[in-house]
């Protein structure tokens, strides 16, 4: 059913292009390792091979595409653990169809997704109205650096993509921190992804070819 219905969201946009469907880990890999999509949905439980197995081949094999894990919120937890070293997304099989295609397009366009640490989605709205308000206080530079967090840069690299220092970046970030009143960089990623306005429909000159399983 899980698979009938990507298959009918997906298939109802054309800069998308089905390649492979697979129910098992280790069929995942192979197709994987045949059609080279640019992106692959998995379960996060699927038989066979867990999601950490199946990215650990990927890491070996340089294998170049992009991992989205279509995962309930106990997998979740697991897979977040892996986040910093690892790049791969998560997106909760609780989310809206239109913000599951939002979210893949975004994907495809080199941003990595992880979820808040929280799967309460009434507190989710109510943070998402808090944290829009608070967004409204930031600097443009202080703009700039969390939508670089949200792309999966460290400090050195946003360092080096706004020409200023790392010990800058940290302060910076301390601030962003104070005001959005919140911890660390993965909750300040997925509140720069929810608010992202800007994502509009992938270009129609050459579809986003997707593997799910």
């Amino acid at each position: 059913m899980v698979l009938k219905g990507l298959s009918n969201v997906l298939g109802a946009h054309s800069d998308f292009k089905i390649v492979a469907s697979c129910t098992d880990g280790p069929r995942c890999v192979e197709a994987i390792r045949k059609f080279a999509p640019d992106m692959a949905i998995l379960d996060g439980s699927m038989p066979g091979a867990t999601g950490p197995e199946i990215l650990s081949i990927a890491s070996i094999e340089n294998l170049s595409t992009r991992f989205v894990f279509f995962t309930s919120a106990e997998v979740e937890r697991e897979l977040v653990m892996l986040a910093p070293a690892d790049g791969f997304s998560l997106i909760s099989k609780d989310v809206t169809p239109e913000i599951l295609v939002q979210s893949l397009r975004q994907v495809a366009g080199g941003r990595r997704l992880l979820p808040l640490p929280t799967t309460d989605q009434t507190v989710l709205r109510e943070q998402s109205a808090i944290t829009e308000n608070a967004l409204a206080v930031l600097t443009e530079r202080e703009r700039q650096i969390m939508r670089l967090v949200s792309e999966g840069l460290s400090n050195k690299e946003i360092g080096r993509r706004l020409n200023i220092s790392n010990g800058t970046i940290k302060v910076h970030l301390h601030h962003i921190f104070q005001k959005l009143e919140i911890s660390n960089r993965t909750v300040l990623a997925a509140i720069a992804i929810s608010q992202d306005d800007g994502a509009g429909p992938a270009p129609e000159h050459e579809p986003s070819r997707i593997r799910r399983s």
